[in-house]
């Protein structure tokens, strides 16, 4: 029955049972305070199996007072251990006051209000990983099973204790979510080759972005892809278009080492060229600039005595005319012409052509196909019938 109610009918007692004195008032503090310790003695005396009558006797207020203080004393020491807490040195601790945030504490010996703080632990000094495995779908509509590993840390202490619930269920729906962001955006050949570094990082960036939306106080520090593959049921159709990639690289790199093989040797060939002409032409024009000179000069000293200097050509040109010949027709006394022929230059001449075209057909009275030993002795017996008929001499 609240204070604040009006007395109903004929009840006559206060709250505690006992007769009140009056109408008005409020209810007297030394009868309560003896009804609380009456009752403090009766439980000490049924516990001791003392007096059970009215609760009177020697000893029964000393007794209840010892009962009184322990109680006090058990719920100052209670009271005392729940006010003091420590934080590990990895640790952060989120203190609650009456369900509300209050304060991070940092690592050591803390102090809380006992029965009115609450302190929650939070570790943000490890890093933590979570691994999966899951099967994307690319942007040219083939699929990929991808496995990932993420390494993540609670750096925030209290956005990581109060503001989601469970976030390390949150950190599996946002890497999800950012996989499959990053892996449909891809085609199959980047997220499955050199770009898979590449994808990875933008992952990481993008789980980071959706994390600090969420206010989870999660900091991403690492994303790997572990292994990208095709389902079992399409590898092997995969594993042959792999193969025609190689290939077709492969003749690629073969296609471009013969072209910077081939264009060197090419341009190598033509630059030589154009330094022959050059150098030709050259030759032509300093030939023909000498040959001018020598005219000139040659010219001056014919007007100044044209019988020597006419003289002096002709024998010059009889000279080179004859040192590229094999036959040399001399004037005898007789008058008559005699042929001097050369027959060991002839002989060593006709046995190289016949070792060389042993094969070929000869053009001297229809002979064809004759051997070295057969050639030389016809060519013996022509020089011995010259000499019989006395129109030629051998000249050593």
């Amino acid at each position: 029955m609240a204070w604040n109610e009006p007395p109903s009918g004929n009840n006559d007692k206060d709250p505690w049972g006992n007769p009140k004195k009056g109408n008005d008032g409020p209810p007297d503090l030394d009868e309560l305070f003896k009804k609380m310790d009456q009752t403090l003695k009766g439980l000490l005396g049924k516990g001791r199996g003392g007096n059970r009558g009215n609760g009177s006797g020697p000893g029964n207020g000393a007794s209840g007072s010892f009962i009184f203080i322990g109680l006090l004393i058990a719920g100052v020491a209670i009271a005392a251990v729940n006010s003091v807490y420590t934080v590990d040195a990895r640790e952060r601790g989120v203190v609650l006051r009456l369900g509300k945030f209050n304060a991070v504490t940092e690592p050591g010996l803390q102090f809380k209000v006992p029965f009115v703080d609450t302190v929650e632990k939070v570790v943000v000094t490890d890093i933590r990983e979570y691994s999966d495995k899951s099967r994307m779908l690319t942007k040219d509509q083939n699929i990929v099973e991808v496995s990932y590993n993420i390494q993540w840390q609670a750096t925030d202490a209290r956005n990581f204790a109060l503001v989601v619930q469970n976030p390390d269920r949150v950190l599996e729906h946002a890497s999800e979510s950012a996989l499959r962001n990053v892996v449909g955006g891809s085609l199959m050949r980047e997220v499955m080759t050199s770009s898979r570094s590449r994808l990875a990082n933008e992952m990481k960036l993008r789980l980071q972005s959706l994390l600090d939306d969420y206010g989870t106080g999660i900091v991403v520090s690492q994303v790997n892809f572990a292994d990208v593959s095709p389902p079992l049921e399409v590898r092997p159709a995969y594993d042959d278009v792999i193969k025609a990639e190689a290939d077709e690289q492969r003749f690629k790199n073969e296609a471009e080492r013969y072209s910077n093989q081939i264009i060197p040797e090419a341009r190598g060939l033509a630059q030589r060229q154009i330094e022959e002409a050059n150098g030709y032409r050259e030759q032509i024009i300093a030939r023909a600039e000498g040959e001018a000179t020598r005219f000139n000069r040659l010219y001056a000293e014919y007007v100044k005595a044209p019988e020597v200097t006419r003289q002096r050509l002709y024998l010059e040109t009889i000279s080179e005319i004859y040192a590229n010949t094999n036959k040399i027709l001399v004037d005898v006394s007789t008058g008559n012409n005699l042929m001097y022929l050369p027959l060991d230059q002839i002989k060593r001449a006709a046995a190289a052509t016949i070792a060389n075209n042993a094969n070929d057909s000869m053009l001297t009275s229809g002979v064809t196909n004759l051997s070295s030993s057969e050639m030389s002795e016809l060519t013996d017996g022509i020089i011995e019938e010259f000499r019989k008929r006395g129109l030629i001499r051998t000249g050593n």
